[in-house]
């Protein structure tokens, strides 16, 4: 492995690490970004602008009226965080769930499941807000990354975990006390979007259902996707592929995966 200092490293992850590595490097520029403008807004006498730049820029608005203004919080809020806490906890969680992730599927599957996660855990938040009357603004990686850590709790349910370093646990029993607690708090005003969490839970059980199938949310997402990049490229361009359907494969066998393994031994 040969020597590299911190900007070199940093510019080798970006380019050859997974979709993961990706998305914590967004993840940050965008941390960094709100830093920088609380930072000004503090030091100068403008820190009411910039206090309603970051709220209106980066949350996700959950009174309808607001919403409607801001739509695209439903993206911008599943790449920000506020606090350092936060950000840390989720980018810890980001790493080993999508390094988890990757095992098993594409970078590509990866991104879309990232997305539209949070996006539906940003929707369901919304929802419920209505009934409950209160109207927080919401944001935070955490719907994207449950959808990624459901996903392989429901795909994968028999891979162990240690919890803490020492506690042997399966995958699926870990999710089952993450989501109980979840159910548990969702009522409680704990400043938590609880529902955003069930959310992207409910897109990583849906991602791994009928997965071959073009019916598949995420398979349909991906084809959408490249549907449109095809029409902007001004060229048909072809979809993931699905072992038995129109499509393509967009999970590895078992025995892909291990093959896959031992090709990259050597070169890591």
């Amino acid at each position: 492995m040969q020597d590299r200092n911190l900007s070199e490293e940093l510019k080798f992850q970006f380019k050859h690490g997974g979709m993961h590595i990706k998305l914590i490097f967004v993840n940050v520029l965008v941390f960094a970004l709100i830093m920088l403008l609380a930072l000004i807004g503090r030091t100068t006498d403008q820190e009411v602008l910039f206090n309603t730049i970051l709220d209106k820029g980066f949350t996700l608005q959950t009174n309808l009226r607001d919403l409607a203004f801001a739509p695209y919080g439903l993206l911008t809020s599943i790449f920000s965080h506020f606090s350092v806490l936060h950000f840390l906890f989720n980018m810890i969680f980001l790493y080993f769930a999508g390094n988890m992730f990757r095992q098993f599927f594409s970078d590509r599957r990866l991104l879309h499941v990232y997305i539209v996660g949070g996006i539906a855990g940003g929707i369901a938040e919304v929802i419920a807000r209505q009934f409950m009357g209160q109207y927080p603004a919401v944001l935070g990686a955490s719907g994207s990354i449950m959808a990624l850590f459901i996903a392989m709790a429901v795909y994968r349910p028999n891979i162990q975990l240690n919890l803490l370093g020492i506690i042997p646990l399966k995958l699926y029993v870990f999710a089952l006390i993450y989501l109980g607690s979840e159910l548990i708090q969702m009522t409680q005003i704990d400043g938590i979007a609880h529902f955003a969490h069930l959310g992207g839970a409910l897109i990583g059980f849906l991602s791994v259902q009928n997965i071959h199938s073009s019916s598949n949310i995420i398979n349909w997402t991906e084809s959408l996707h490249q549907r449109i990049l095809g029409f902007f490229s001004g060229r048909k361009r072809k979809g993931p592929k699905l072992k038995a359907q129109k499509g393509g494969r967009v999970a590895k066998t078992d025995e892909e995966y291990n093959m896959e393994a031992k090709g990259q031994t050597a070169e890591n």
